[in-house]
């Protein structure tokens, strides 16, 4: 039996249906658009909340639920937007403040929610406070809003303590004062220009509560918290003794990250976001048929912690709403790794009564269509190719599999395409500021970021008309979205079915369990109501019972006398037979 797809139609929602969902996150596909990578309205090679805007009739039709915007903020750009400057301003290489309410207005008239990056654990170097901080000089008030520290040695010419940045080097920088004098030193987990925020400091608590409000009354529907589990830092900021502090990171709980004092800044902000239940800001109470004036907003952890369990410590009735599951993005295409990292992970949430989240790719990390094309154990962040048609075998049978699972799903944009990371990038294009630094991460994060293709012709495949700011494979134009578009079994045409069938579906999307079914070596089977999932991780075909009638396969399936053979690397999605 071939694969059950065709072109999706444009996408129809009514408000009927949605108005009223206040847990609309339970089960919302949720799709990462990294700005500067997308679409570019200007020609000036880098990507814009306007050429966002223009594209969001795709995402509609596509099938997800809202869309996630990486930071697009006033920033110096040392490390893509995550330095941000003024939280606020909208940098003028994405647009400004009306092109943002714009491109929020237009993407709740195509039925799509929209949820921010904040970046609450450090700010730009040139942001207000850490310039003033700078330029007043020891025992400024405004340096108690960071850390500053003197250093040690005999004339503080050493760090403050032994922490080390995750971008390799140290954590700390020392500054020279206004006099001209080596002076004091400052934290910064990241890049020297992410000064971190000491949330200590009541400033520094009431400063982002405002920044929530600013951009709530804008209409924005959620925000994704960037470094989630960094903001408290343990009292006295003591040493951690061990010189490979980064092999350590996920794995054990540091000073520096995944301290529990981050759940009563969470809790505090609950509240806030609790208050715009049910209205918009200045637009006062919600209006008849604007749907996206009703339901809950959203907050969604990006926290790396050392278990599945100290994730949902985020997650708690009172606290955040979502958190991503890294575990599970980290997880080999490996039948039994597999089963385990969603037993746990359905397990750790159903106590606090949150979703599980899937993903499989962002813009930190080796898309999986390369990282599944190598050979396992070599982390999510890989140098190598690997074998490509293998990789994209597997990462469209893991799409499968990630969304029939219980709960929320995030797509990273271009993996709808089958994009691999861009692994031969010159040095001299190369952005990504850990690459520039020594035993820090890998510092190919820029493989992943690579701007999307959308025509089969152009300058930059239809990102736009002048160029693109990190160069495209020639071989992106068979990818682009103009050259999957209506055809059958391409990876486009795969998710648009896979969202459709999802949202059809009444045993897919929320729920917090599955049913396992006893399954050959190597394949994971299980069910949920009437509809039953089987992806096979081997690299044989497998023979299984045919469980009903097929709604969707990511390969060739061949059914007879009550049996499936499914190739390798493949999943199979059943329903009941009518």
């Amino acid at each position: 039996m071939s694969q059950q797809q065709s072109a999706a139609p444009a996408r129809q929602f009514s408000v009927a249906t949605v108005a009223d969902r206040r847990d609309w996150w339970r089960d919302a596909v949720i799709y990462q658009v990294y700005p500067r990578s997308f679409a570019d309205s200007n020609g000036d090679g880098m990507g814009d909340l306007e050429g966002v805007r223009s594209r969001l009739p795709y995402l509609r039709d596509l099938g997800v639920d809202a869309v996630w915007l990486s930071p697009f903020y006033a920033s110096p750009q040392a490390d893509a937007g995550y330095d941000v400057a003024d939280y606020r301003a909208v940098d003028p290489m994405f647009g400004s403040l009306l092109d943002a309410d714009a491109l929020i207005r237009d993407a709740h008239t195509h039925g799509l929610r929209v949820i921010v990056d904040l970046v609450p654990n450090h700010s730009s170097d040139q942001h207000e406070w850490f310039k003033r901080a700078l330029a007043e000089g020891p025992g400024s008030p405004l340096r108690e809003r960071y850390h500053f520290r003197p250093g040690n040695g005999k004339d503080g010419e050493l760090p403050p303590n032994d922490w080390e940045s995750i971008f390799g080097g140290p954590a700390w920088t020392r500054v020279t004062e206004p006099d001209g004098t080596p002076g004091e030193w400052y934290l910064h987990l990241f890049a020297p220009e992410q000064p971190d925020f000491n949330w200590d400091h009541p400033a520094v608590g009431d400063e982002f509560r405002s920044i929530l409000r600013f951009w709530l009354d804008m209409g924005v529907d959620g925000f994704r918290i960037d470094v989630a589990h960094g903001l408290v830092k343990a009292e006295g900021l003591p040493d951690l003794g061990d010189h490979d502090q980064l092999k350590l990171l996920g794995n054990d709980v540091m000073p520096f990250f995944d301290q529990d004092g981050v759940h009563d800044i969470y809790r505090q902000w609950r509240t806030i976001l609790d208050e715009y239940a049910d209205r918009r800001g200045p637009e006062g109470p919600s209006a008849e048929g604007r749907w996206w004036e009703t339901g809950g907003r959203i907050f969604v952890a990006e926290a790396w912690t050392p278990t599945v369990e100290r994730t949902a410590n985020y997650v708690r009735p009172d606290e955040l709403h979502q958190a991503f599951n890294f575990q599970y993005l980290s997880t080999e295409w490996d039948a039994k790794e597999l089963r385990t990292v969603i037993d746990r992970t359905l397990e750790a949430m159903r106590p606090v009564g949150a979703p599980a989240t899937w993903v499989l790719s962002n813009h930190d990390v080796t898309r999986h269509a390369t990282r599944f094309a190598n050979p396992p154990g070599l982390g999510t962040q890989i140098r190598t190719a690997g074998d490509r048609e293998l990789g994209l075998r597997r990462a469209r049978a893991a799409t499968l599999l990630m969304l029939a699972l219980p709960g929320s799903a995030y797509i990273y944009q271009g993996e709808e395409l089958g994009l691999p990371d861009v692994v031969d990038l010159p040095d001299e294009v190369r952005q990504d500021p850990a690459y520039f630094r020594g035993a820090g991460q890998d510092g190919f994060r820029d493989g992943c970021r690579v701007p999307i293709p959308w025509t089969r012709t152009g300058s930059s495949y239809g990102f736009g008309s002048g160029g693109s700011w990190l160069p495209q494979p020639p071989a992106w134009a068979g990818l682009s979205v103009e050259a999957q578009t209506g055809t059958p079994g391409s990876t486009l045409e795969l998710y648009r079915s896979a969202l459709r069938v999802r949202r059809s579906q009444p045993d897919l999307g929320a729920g917090d369990a599955v049913e396992w079914l006893r399954a050959p070596e190597g394949v994971v089977a299980f069910r949920r109501g009437e509809f039953v999932c089987v992806a096979n991780t081997t690299g044989e075909s497998v023979t299984t019972p045919a469980y009903g009638r097929v709604l969707l396969t990511s390969g060739e399936v061949t059914e007879a006398d009550g049996e499936a053979k499914v190739p390798a690397d493949t999943t199979v999605w059943w329903t009941k037979l009518a």
